[in-house]
């Protein structure tokens, strides 16, 4: 789906953690082994590229619809979802996957990812640009009936700033708010700059004026009556998180199987009129027979791993939409620990990986662009910098990145005194101790062990001594908590993000971000990203400026190496209709609303 949600139009810079970068056999393969004619795996296929530009973005289907009916729509994972379903308190992609159709952000955004007038909510700044009002839809109401008012709205700002809220997203663009860190500190019973003046209206005032406020306010409200005799502490393990969430989506849930499926039926009461669905049925389906279950027509709708993508033997009784993602794939590297008392990041001037020359060369040593052709079709594609492509007015076409250079890896090495002094092929960090980092990362589909092991030799092709954390693969949400917890038995990570339509990426690489896995801070990095967001930055030359500054010294300072940009896509059965995946062009939640089936029964691949 279009996922707009995210770092700014869902929470503000709440990163969704994408379920992504599957990896780990010495090149990547099938899991047969089988070859493709160069030599290397492209999953069971021919390493034939895919036209990107060609992608379809919505679907074509002009027969006449039917009255409701029930889409299966499927959650492709290899792991159930955690069920943390609230957008305050969720932080992987999983949940956020089953949560989209009921508890949507409020706001739309347009062709620029800036929010616009079409959502269940709008805004409006003041003259200076230090105060933002937020005016919700007056038919908006909570799938039990109340209605979402601007006390709602306010009160999430409060648990998300109290200081028993241990979620992810009490960053920078929160402390900027007037009268939060003395609210956070317990100085203060109430936020001073969040103003509420009726019903449906309240006003923000900040700090200082801050151009992330147009694509990346905080999206979604709290229901107060429901929460607010709830310690904030409890709240994320809390009956209306877990067992019996609302929103105020298209859909509402009938019933739940924790981890594995959902029934969600129309929301009636749905601001924008009746969804034109009956319903909505959500499975898990591992990503190995996602192919299968879309050919039997037992799901309609998927979105699709790349790595099974096919035009030769894809089902013929789905279409295939795609655009470019805002998001992209990385290794991570541990330099220290978050302090959670403090909100801080501390960097480890002992880490084994505080030798930039040694992450960098890490960086070098991989073949991403191997990895993008033979397993992903061309649907990824080396990664150059940690702004993507999808942001047209700030990504740095010009930016290098750390390239694939297996020879520049070596020399940096070199250079830095890792060499092997005992001649059993692995290099020994500078002191001559032996020298092995622990890599973890997660399962996925078919394709992970491959890539991971990939990977592997990548490093072991330049002297490094790397190993699976636990000697495999960790699923989506061991992996988190383990990397989230600062576990010291990793040293690397592999993940993915999914950055939302807010660019400032100071909820990911932040002094203060909890997202911050590597940890990496820097006083240079701090400016770079306060000028990202301060008043000169509503001169959108001087922000593109400021954040290709930022993408070449992030490249230089490597605490992550992305690798892979991405596209997305989504398989759906050719009975379904009036579905459009362009980014910007209607208001989310009114897509899903809008889908028609055009049949009672799916249409099946003969």
């Amino acid at each position: 789906m279009i996922k707009s949600w995210k770092k700014g139009i869902l929470p503000v810079l709440s990163a969704i953690l994408v379920l992504s970068l599957a990896a780990c056999s010495g090149s990547p393969s099938t899991s047969s082994g089988a070859k493709s004619s160069n030599g290397t795996g492209g999953s069971g296929s021919d390493n034939k590229q895919v036209n990107t530009t060609a992608l379809a973005k919505a679907v074509k289907n002009d027969k006449p619809p039917i009255k409701g009916g029930i889409i299966n729509y499927a959650l492709v994972s290899d792991t159930p979802f955690e069920g943390i379903l609230n957008p305050v308190f969720y932080d992987g992609n999983p949940d956020f996957e089953v949560f989209q159709f009921f508890y949507p952000s409020m706001f739309s955004i347009d062709s620029n990812l800036n929010i616009d007038d079409k959502g269940a909510a709008t805004i409006s700044f003041s003259a200076d640009n230090k105060a933002v009002t937020v005016k919700i839809d007056p038919k908006l109401n909570w799938t039990d009936g109340n209605p979402v008012t601007a006390e709602d709205y306010a009160f999430s700002y409060e648990v998300i700033g109290n200081k028993d809220y241990e979620g992810p997203r009490y960053d920078s663009f929160m402390t900027n708010i007037v009268g939060m860190e003395d609210y956070h500190a317990g100085k203060a019973k109430t936020i001073s700059g969040i103003k509420v003046l009726n019903e449906k209206e309240v006003t923000i005032h900040f700090k200082e004026p801050n151009p992330s406020v147009k694509s990346g306010l905080w999206s979604t409200p709290l229901e107060k009556k429901v929460f607010q005799n709830i310690p904030v502490k409890d709240m994320a393990g809390s009956d209306p998180v877990r067992k019996h969430p609302i929103g105020y989506g298209p859909f509402k849930i009938k019933s739940m199987v924790t981890g594995e499926s959902v029934e969600f039926v129309k929301n009636e009461d749905y601001f924008r009129g009746a969804p034109k669905l009956d319903g909505l049925h959500l499975k898990v389906v591992n990503p190995n027979v996602i192919t299968e279950a879309l050919k039997s027509g037992e799901i309609d709708w998927a979105s699709y791993p790349t790595t099974r993508y096919n035009e030769a033997s894809n089902p013929k009784n789905v279409q295939f939409l795609g655009q470019e993602e805002l998001s992209y794939s990385y290794v991570g590297f541990k330099l220290g620990k978050f302090d959670q008392a403090k909100s801080l990041n501390n960097m480890d001037p002992n880490a084994k990986l505080a030798n930039k020359s040694l992450r960098q060369a890490l960086g070098y040593a991989l073949n991403n662009e191997q990895v993008g052709k033979q397993l992903y079709h061309g649907l990824r594609t080396p990664a150059t910098s940690l702004i993507p492509p999808a942001f047209k007015g700030y990504h740095d076409v010009n930016a290098k990145g750390i390239a694939y250079d297996p020879d520049k890896a070596k020399k940096l090495l070199d250079e830095a005194g890792y060499v092997d002094t005992n001649g059993d092929g692995y290099r020994e960090d500078p002191k001559g101790k032996e020298l092995v980092l622990h890599y973890a990362a997660m399962s996925g589909d078919a394709t992970a062990e491959s890539l991971a092991k990939f990977y592997l030799q990548n490093w072991k092709d330049v002297g490094l001594h790397v190993e699976l954390v636990d000697g495999r693969l960790l699923e989506f949400n061991s992996f988190y908590d383990r990397v989230q917890k600062d576990d010291p038995g990793i040293d690397i990570f592999g993940g993915a993000w999914s950055t939302g339509t807010d660019v400032d990426p100071s909820g990911l690489y932040g002094r203060g971000a909890s997202f911050n896995y590597s940890r990496f801070t820097s006083e240079e990095n701090d400016k770079l990203l306060q000028e990202g967001v301060s008043v000169k930055a509503f001169d959108d030359n001087y922000r593109k400026d400021i954040y290709n500054q930022w993408q070449a010294y992030m490249s230089e300072e490597a605490p992550i190496v992305p690798t892979l940009f991405r596209y997305s896509l989504e398989a759906v059965n050719n009975r379904v209709a009036n579905y459009d995946i362009t980014r910007g062009k209607e208001y989310d939640a009114d897509v899903f609303a809008n889908i028609t089936l055009t049949s009672e029964k799916a249409e099946v691949d003969q």
